[in-house]
């Protein structure tokens, strides 16, 4: 979705941010949406990480049998 927007499109918003919220709002505004795509980030990975620990775990406890 964002990939449609382009320069122009990505100014103009920028632009409406800037008269909406003002200029001493706007980097508190960009530091907490950073924060929490950090955060969201971060979160992904973890639970990423405990699936893959957990299937690891499981494919060790119940190896695959061989067909013959």
């Amino acid at each position: 979705m964002i990939s449609n927007i382009g320069i122009p499109g990505l100014i103009l918003v920028l632009v409406i941010a800037l008269v909406i919220f003002g200029p001493k709002k706007l980097p508190e505004i960009g530091n907490a949406f950073g924060k929490t795509l950090l955060e969201f980030k971060r979160g992904t990975k973890e639970l990423t990480q405990s699936f893959e620990e957990d299937r690891n775990h499981h494919s060790k406890q119940y190896p695959m049998r061989k067909e013959e």
